[in-house]
C-alpha cells in the first residue's frame, strides 16, 4: 500500500474489549489440545468458531471440519463447535461411537438448559434469534415441538400460541442488545404472563463489545469491525455502529482495506468480533499505518474482562 501524503495524519482508536471471548478461547484450546493429545485427524462438527483464519490454521494442523456428523468415520475423535448441537446430533454421534469433546460455549449450554426446563413444564418457548444460525438450530433441537423462532418485532404479531398463559422466551447469545430489548418488550405486551431467563441470555462478551462500539462511535469518523460474514456478533457490531450514525464496515483482513473508504476520514475506530484473532486486528493497524505518513493510536477501554471457562475434564490435566 502506498502512504497517502495528502492526509498525513490519522487517529486510530482501538476498542477494548474486542476479539476473542472466553467461549471462543476455550473452543480453540480444546481443538489444539485434542490434536496434540490424540493426533490428527480430529473431526469438528461445523466451524469451531466463525472465522476463516482460525479454521484455516486448525485445518493445517490436522482438524477436519464437517457439517454432517454422519461424515465422520465411525470411532473417530470429534468435537462439537462453540455454537452447540442438538440432542439428535449427540444421539447420532453416540451411534457412530465417536469419542466426543464438547466445545459448546457454557453460555450456549445455559440457553439449552432453559429450553429443556421450560419444555418440561409444558411452556411454549419463543426463541429470539436468527432462523438459520447454527446456534439457533442447536437450541431448537432441545424441544422442537415447543419452540418458535422470532427474529423481528413484526414476527411477534404472527405467533399462534396454544396457551398464552404458558409462554416463555429465551434468546440466541450473540444478538443486538437494542433489537432484542424491543422484541422482548413486544412479547411482554402480547403475552403478559410470559416468563424469561433470570439472567440475560445475550452473553457478556456480546454486550461488552456492543457497548464498546457505541462509545467508540462517538469519537471516530469510521468504525472497522474485524470479523467474518457468518459471525453473528461481528455483523451485529456493524449494525450497532451504523445505528449511532457513524460510517461502519466489516473487514476480514488488511487485504480488504480500500483507500476509497478513507476519503475525508480523520479518525478510525477498530474493534473485532468475539471470534476474530488479535493478530488480524494488528495486521489491519499496520496496513493503515502504511497508508498514512503519521498515526496516533490509542485504546478506548470500557471494561476489563476476566472471564474464563474450564476445559472438558479429559483435557484439564494435559499441558501443551
Amino acid at each position: 500500500m502506498n502512504s497517502n501524503s495528502s492526509r498525513d495524519s490519522i487517529n486510530l482508536v482501538l476498542a477494548s474489549p474486542r476479539g476473542f471471548c472466553a467461549g471462543v478461547d476455550r473452543a480453540i484450546t480444546i481443538v489444539e489440545k485434542a490434536l496434540e493429545l490424540y493426533g490428527p485427524p480430529i473431526y469438528i462438527q461445523h466451524e469451531i468458531v466463525h472465522n476463516k483464519h482460525v479454521v484455516q490454521r486448525l485445518r493445517k494442523d490436522g482438524a477436519v471440519f464437517v457439517e454432517n456428523i454422519d461424515e465422520i468415520p465411525v470411532g473417530s475423535h470429534a468435537i462439537y463447535s462453540a455454537h452447540g448441537v442438538s440432542p439428535e446430533v449427540r444421539k447420532r454421534a453416540e451411534k457412530r461411537r465417536l469419542k466426543v469433546l464438547d466445545a459448546t460455549c457454557p453460555l450456549v449450554t445455559k440457553v439449552h438448559g432453559e429450553a429443556q426446563r421450560y419444555a418440561q413444564k409444558g411452556h411454549t418457548i419463543i426463541l429470539i434469534g436468527h432462523h438459520n444460525h447454527v446456534e439457533v438450530q442447536g437450541t431448537v433441537g432441545e424441544a422442537p415441538e415447543h419452540i418458535f423462532v422470532v427474529g423481528t418485532v413484526a414476527e411477534v404479531s404472527t405467533l399462534k400460541i396454544p396457551d398464552e398463559n404458558k409462554v416463555a422466551y429465551i434468546t440466541q447469545t450473540t444478538l443486538s442488545l437494542d433489537d432484542t430489548k424491543e422484541i422482548i418488550e413486544s412479547l411482554k405486551k402480547r403475552f403478559p404472563e410470559i416468563k424469561g431467563p433470570v439472567k440475560d441470555d445475550i452473553c457478556y462478551a456480546t454486550q461488552n463489545r456492543q457497548n464498546a462500539v457505541k462509545a467508540l462511535s462517538k469519537e471516530v469518523d469510521l468504525v472497522l469491525v474485524v470479523g467474518a460474514p457468518n459471525s453473528s456478533n461481528s455483523v451485529r457490531l456493524v449494525e450497532v455502529a451504523l445505528a449511532t450514525g457513524v460510517k461502519a464496515r466489516r473487514i476480514e483482513s488488511a487485504a480488504e482495506l480500500n483507500p476509497e473508504w478513507l476519503e475525508g476520514i480523520r479518525s478510525i475506530g477498530i474493534t473485532a468480533g468475539a471470534s476474530a484473532p488479535e493478530d488480524i486486528v494488528q495486521g489491519i493497524v499496520t496496513g493503515l499505518q502504511e497508508m498514512f505518513t503519521a498515526n496516533k493510536i490509542r485504546s478506548l477501554e470500557i471494561v476489563q474482562e476476566d472471564v474464563t471457562f474450564a476445559l472438558p475434564a479429559e483435557l484439564r490435566s494435559f499441558q501443551i
